[in-house]
């Protein structure tokens, strides 16, 4: 796993926005972004509508767009689901996987994010594969992620009464979390943050580019 500082740069000499709390895993062909948000306990109880979310993610894009123009980064289109949003009631884990493209190159790019949720917050963690490798690569995703756990205490099924909740269920956690809910109430930037660190993945083309990008940092990396 890269250090903080390094995960962001990782990121940044892909081509993708910078970030400052993220930390990337490297798998064989693929890499994965993991970063914690203490927003509260997502309540598990809301109906997943995988055309309205879809509708939506397409209309957040031409926000974070803006931004990755800004930059001069190549500007991203979502196409579809690669796999719809689901819940699982005993894992406590959201899962889901978008199709996307660049200005750059018609080459599809997948992310596959899974979002699992604890007590306070839910960790984020988003695959970086490409249609071809996915099967195999959301494979070794999950037995990365088997090794995840919250600490005592911190776990979904100890909530307690009194505890934090956050503003937002599933459906606003796939499309950006409290982003998501801020655009109801016109906090623009707020939103766009948000934005930046769900639309920060790019380029199945680099996909090969990340062993190798991952060794020039080994010397700085956490175990």
């Amino acid at each position: 796993m890269l250090a903080y500082a390094d995960s962001s740069k990782f990121l940044e000499l892909l081509g993708n926005l910078p970030s400052a709390d993220s930390n990337i895993v490297v798998g064989e062909n693929w890499f994965a972004a993991f970063s914690f948000v203490e927003e509260g306990y997502v309540k598990d109880d809301e109906k997943i509508d995988a055309v309205a979310l879809m509708e939506q993610m397409k209309k957040n894009q031409e926000l974070s767009n803006q931004e990755r123009q800004k930059r001069g980064l190549p500007l991203m289109y979502v196409d579809g689901w690669f796999v719809a949003p689901h819940y699982d009631k005993e894992t406590h884990r959201l899962e889901w996987g978008t199709k996307l493209h660049t200005s750059s190159s018609d080459d599809p790019i997948v992310n596959y994010t899974v979002r699992l949720l604890g007590r306070n917050g839910h960790e984020s963690a988003t695959l970086v594969s490409d249609p071809a490798n996915l099967e195999a690569d959301v494979k070794s995703f999950k037995m990365t992620l088997a090794t995840f756990n919250f600490n005592a205490g911190e776990k979904y099924s100890e909530f307690r009464e009194g505890d934090r909740v956050a503003a937002y269920g599933l459906g606003a956690l796939v499309v950006g979390g409290a982003a998501a809910v801020a655009a109801k109430s016109g906090f623009w930037k707020v939103l766009l943050g948000g934005l930046l660190a769900g639309w920060k993945f790019v380029a199945a083309a680099v996909i090969a580019l990340v062993m190798g990008m991952a060794k020039m940092f080994g010397k700085r990396s956490k175990a």
